[in-house]
């Protein structure tokens, strides 16, 4: 008989067991411990494996509240198949709330990592050679960085069908086509044959409920595409389908200064709109930044001061089938 069996780190997770596995990859320099929880929830029927996994940089504190929340809800009990929770995968950056790992490395961009690498390459290889074999699909939660806002939204590659028809049934607002980043937790879980879909959504370091619920509700209905959604759990399908953009630029401010936004992520603007001002400390200098095309606005700086040249906004440029 064929062993139905999961197998993580030796530990044994048969079918309708619920476990959770302590990864403890390194030490804290004061040699305390510090331990990655992986949440196992698998059904007595057969059925796919996804992984809801956050906090790949340890400051995006938002995407580990949506998997957090996913698992006290039961949302995680699969009606067939298998679920797995990673809530925080860089614990080391949650710990210092900071982006990179304490050896100053990105974590996605190191993979697929080397066992004798630097502690973020030894972290990546422990993810591509003990979780990414057991997975069929992935969704990885992340927000924004450095004050910048990001509208809740799915990235995939173009021209995959399947992912087509994932982010479809997410449904969170808006879906971007984008590139693989070479190094990236996505790049290699495509390579190895796991669907995935990256969700983006507010900012680094904050909170933020309507981000929180829109990732909650699309892992449900991510679910149930897959007949997995625990019967006691609905799924709401009444929402607008995702806009699908094509192409999309970065408005960069060309004054330094205060900066007020005035426009909310997500939102619609005309060509000539006035986005935001950007003024001196004194009184005497104000400029406004205007939309210069008509678009969604899916990305907004946070952050009461910038400098020239810094990206602003980020704005729809053309969507799909336009």
């Amino acid at each position: 008989m064929k062993d139905r069996a999961i197998y993580l780190l030796g530990e044994r997770i048969l079918p309708g067991e619920s476990k959770i596995v302590e990864v403890e990859i390194a030490k804290l320099h004061t040699m305390t411990k510090l331990k990655v929880p992986i949440i196992i929830e698998r059904s007595k029927i057969d059925g796919p494996v996804v992984l809801f996994s956050a906090g790949l940089h340890g400051d995006e504190i938002n995407g580990t509240e949506i998997v957090r929340q996913i698992i006290r809800r039961k949302i995680n009990k699969p009606k067939c198949g298998t679920i797995i929770c990673i809530p925080i995968i860089n614990i080391f950056g949650f710990v210092n709330q900071s982006r990179q790992f304490p050896d100053g490395r990105d974590l996605n961009r190191v993979f697929p990592g080397s066992k004798t690498g630097s502690l973020a390459s030894r972290f990546a290889h422990f993810l591509v050679k003990e979780i990414v074999p057991l997975l069929d699909y992935a969704v990885d939660f992340h927000a924004g960085g450095a004050s910048r806002f990001n509208a809740p939204q799915i990235r995939i590659v173009q021209n995959n069908t399947e992912l087509k028809e994932l982010a479809k049934v997410f449904k969170a607002p808006f879906t971007l086509y984008s590139k693989n980043i070479s190094g990236s937790f996505r790049s290699v879980c495509t390579k190895l044959g796991v669907k995935m879909l990256l969700f983006e959504g507010g900012k680094s370091l904050d909170l933020n409920t309507e981000i929180t619920q829109e990732g909650i509700d699309g892992a449900k209905r991510f679910l149930f595409h897959l007949d997995m959604l625990n019967p006691k759990k609905d799924a709401d399908f009444t929402v607008d389908p995702t806009l699908f953009i094509e192409k999309s630029n970065w408005i960069r401010a060309q004054y330094s200064g205060l900066f007020i936004g005035l426009t909310k992520t997500g939102s619609y603007v005309t060509k000539g709109d006035v986005l935001a001002t950007i003024s001196d400390p004194f009184g005497k200098v104000e400029h406004k930044v205007k939309a210069p095309n008509s678009g969604y606005i899916i990305n907004a700086n946070d952050g009461a001061i910038v400098y020239q040249g810094d990206a602003i906004f980020h704005i729809s440029t053309q969507l799909e089938n336009e």
